[in-house]
């Protein structure tokens, strides 16, 4: 046995300190020194930073996210909520039409949470709890160019900072820059086969604003939930988000041919379009305190890395990285955590130099991915012109399946129960063919379709005339 005293410890790089590199990183120092390397300069406190499109837009962490984020950083729900995030029942402060335009009604699960606030709040809280870690250094300005080493083995990153080229080594690389990855390039660079990929893109374009709070909301007032039906095109839709500081941050948008603008005029009116008009009648007197921002970076694009027969050691992909989702299903915060955790687990059996290694994190991080990819593509592959190849007979027949089991769930508590596993990415996509959801949906009980949005007296006080 090696004298422990003189054992070298293992070193790793992270490129880019994003959501899936912060979460990675935090791992990651269980058994290794760490260097995050980001190209831009991140902001003192919860502020926008360049390099997140999706930055100034709605999120959500389901339940799912929430158990990873504080698995991966204890206390974490209680930091964000201590700053102004809220922790909300789902489906009892929400609500929400299904894209098949049934309104849910408001179950009250026993422990569907979702974390609820801005992402700059998020993503600061994130930063103070992973960048303080006594083994973990961050270099910002710095702009991975490409792997150092062979097919076989990378053994560090090329980068530049303030125009210095220079060659920083490590046991592990990780690649975590987001969907403008250059993983696929530079690993064809050291002479690997190309890496296989597939997009669907509904075409969706995102439109957000910022409100303050109409008189008589509250600090508790429910998310506003109408989902695009993709049997419908355009589809259109939006989210109320309350978030900290009273305010609720708006979020509209619209596939090809019905894509909502930066015209502050149009915002409410495009809302008011919808097949219910519920968050266009809610945003009517409300106060905007900001422009309206958009983007058109919301494709689906995975790149299956972890089913490629070669793979160097040495070397990682994690999460936007590897798959990127349309925003609106709310699952990338959520599988760049449970990426990392299914690493984590790896790496308690296996030394991170260890021959093969590599390959098996590969594919651990891809298992959280998978389950994310298929509940998005399996909405988003029906809107016209979103993929060159149309939906397989089993995609058709599980999408259907889907509809049938958001129909059962939104009239039978036990249903909701099962869907909401599913959804969370608590369970996998396996619990929706359980008996909490097929006993109700073969032979009830149910009860009727709700025939409008599920406001309480004092929510429908809120719409003024």
């Amino acid at each position: 046995m090696p004298d422990s005293s003189t054992t070298r410890r293992p070193t790793a790089v992270v490129i880019g300190a994003s959501a899936a590199g912060l979460f990675t990183a935090a791992m990651l120092t269980e058994f290794a020194d760490v260097t995050i390397i980001e190209r831009d300069r991140l902001p003192d406190g919860p502020g926008p930073r360049r390099g997140v499109p999706q930055t100034r837009h709605a999120h959500l962490v389901w339940s799912g996210g929430v158990n990873a984020f504080n698995e991966l950083l204890p206390g974490f729900t209680d930091a964000a909520v201590a700053q102004g995030a809220r922790l909300v029942r789902i489906m009892g402060d929400m609500i929400s039409r299904a894209p098949n335009e049934v309104w849910f009604r408001r179950f009250l699960s026993t422990h569907h949470r979702n974390l609820v606030c801005s992402r700059d709040l998020l993503d600061f809280v994130l930063r103070e709890r992973v960048l303080n870690h006594e083994r973990v250094t961050l270099r910002q300005t710095t702009t991975a160019l490409g792997l150092e080493g062979d097919a076989t083995h990378v053994t560090g990153v090329h980068a530049r900072e303030a125009d210095q080229d220079f060659v920083l080594p490590a046991d592990l690389v990780v690649d975590a820059s987001g969907r403008g990855s250059h993983a696929a390039q530079w690993l064809a660079g050291l002479g690997l086969p190309k890496v296989t990929e597939r997009e669907v893109n509904a075409g969706v374009t995102y439109a957000t604003r910022l409100f303050k709070a109409p008189t008589g909301a509250g600090d508790n007032f429910p998310l506003v939930n109408v989902q695009a039906n993709p049997a419908k095109a355009p589809g259109q839709g939006g989210i109320i988000l309350p978030i900290e500081n009273n305010q609720w941050l708006v979020t509209l948008a619209g596939t090809r041919g019905g894509e909502p603008t930066t015209d502050p005029a149009a915002f409410v009116p495009f809302a008011l379009g919808f097949g219910d008009p519920i968050i266009g009648r809610l945003l009517h007197k409300a106060e905007p305190i900001s422009d309206v921002i958009t983007t058109r970076s919301t494709a689906n694009r995975r790149r299956y890395f972890e089913k490629m027969k070669r793979w160097p050691d040495g070397f990682l992909v994690m999460g936007d990285a590897i798959a990127a989702y349309n925003p609106v299903y709310g699952h990338g915060l959520t599988v760049a955590a449970q990426g990392a955790i299914a690493v984590r687990d790896v790496l308690r059996s296996k030394d991170v130099t260890a021959r093969g290694t590599a390959l098996h994190l590969q594919r651990a991080a891809g298992r959280p991915v998978a389950a994310a990819w298929d509940l998005a593509v399996g909405q988003d592959a029906f809107y016209p012109g979103a993929s060159q190849t149309p939906p397989t007979p089993l995609e058709r027949f599980l999408a259907r399946f889907v509809d049938k089991a958001v129909e059962t769930g939104a009239r039978n508590p036990r249903a909701m129960g099962a869907l909401l596993d599913v959804m969370s990415m608590e369970k996998p996509a396996t619990r929706l063919f359980s008996r909490d959801m097929l006993i109700p949906m073969l032979f009830g009980p149910q009860k009727s379709h709700l025939q409008g949005p599920p406001l309480r007296e004092d929510e429908r006080a809120v719409i003024q005339p």
